[in-house]
C-alpha cells in the first residue's frame, strides 16, 4: 500500500506501509503585490492540506496554469501560497485526475509571478520518464531537495517511475527533473518515509491525458 504525501493542516495522514504527501503549517506573510510560484513551491489548499507545485506556464489558450497531485484537492478548491500568505487566494483547482493522481490549477495572472526555478530545482522542458540507473532530482516543500537512482517503471503500467528519493508528507506535486527536464511529480511513498521508494506519475502520462482532454491545460508549455 502507498501512503500519498499530502499533508492535512492539522494532522498528518500517514498508513503504515505507505503515505500522501498532504503537508501542514503557516507560511509567512509578505506583501501583496505578487507570489513567486514554480515548481517545488509550497501551497495550502482550502485552509487545510498543504502540497507542492509541480511546474507552472501557460497553457493553449494563455491562461496560467500549473500542476500538482490529484489527492492535494478537487475542482474548486482555493489556493493559496505558502511563502505569501498576505497575497490571499492566488488560484483554484480546475480539474483533478485520482487515477493518474495529477491536477491542473488556474493561478490568477495578477496574484502570481510564475518562476522556472524553486531551491535547487530549474525547469526548462518536459521530457520522458526516468529510467534506471538515472539519477532524478526534486524540489519539495518539506524536504527540499533530494535525489536518488531511478527505479523505472518497476511494474510496467506506463504511468508511474519508482525513485530512491527522500520524501515525506507535503511533497506530494514536488517535481522530479532529470538535469532540468521535467519528467514526473512526486506521488507517494511505500512503507518508510524517506527511506521507502518514492512512487510518482509520469509527465508522458499527465501530458497526454491533458491534451486528450482538450480542456484547460492542454498545449501546457512550462515557464
Amino acid at each position: 500500500m502507498f501512503s500519498k504525501l499530502a499533508k492535512a493542516a492539522n494532522a498528518v495522514f500517514a498508513v503504515a506501509l505507505g503515505a500522501a504527501l498532504l503537508g501542514t503549517g503557516a507560511g509567512s506573510a509578505q506583501a501583496a503585490d505578487g507570489a513567486v510560484i514554480g515548481g517545488g513551491s509550497g501551497i495550502i489548499i482550502d485552509e487545510q492540506f498543504e502540497c507542492t507545485v509541480t511546474t507552472v506556464g501557460f497553457d493553449g489558450g494563455g491562461r496560467l496554469v500549473g500542476l500538482t497531485a490529484g489527492h492535494c484537492g478537487d475542482p474548486g478548491a482555493k489556493v493559496y501560497a505558502e511563502a505569501a500568505r498576505g497575497a490571499g487566494q492566488i488560484g483554484r483547482f480546475v480539474y483533478s485526475n485520482h487515477d493518474l493522481d495529477y491536477a491542473i490549477i488556474e493561478f490568477d495572472p495578477g496574484k502570481v509571478i510564475p518562476v522556472n526555478r524553486i531551491g535547487n530545482v530549474t525547469i526548462t522542458g518536459i521530457g520522458g520518464p526516468a529510467q534506471f540507473p538515472m539519477i532524478v532530482c526534486k524540489e519539495g516543500r518539506t524536504t527540499g531537495n533530494t535525489c536518488g537512482l531511478a527505479w523505472g517503471d518497476v511494474f510496467q503500467t506506463n504511468v508511474e517511475t519508482w525513485s530512491q528519493m527522500c520524501v515525506v508528507e507535503g511533497d506530494s506535486g514536488a517535481p522530479v527533473v532529470v538535469g532540468t527536464t521535467l519528467v514526473g511529480m512526486v506521488n507517494a511513498y511505500l512503507a518508510l518515509a524517506c527511506f521507502g521508494p518514492e512512487v510518482g506519475t509520469t509527465m508522458s502520462a499527465i501530458m497526454g491525458d491533458i491534451n486528450a482532454r482538450g480542456s484547460v491545460g492542454a498545449g501546457f508549455r512550462p515557464i
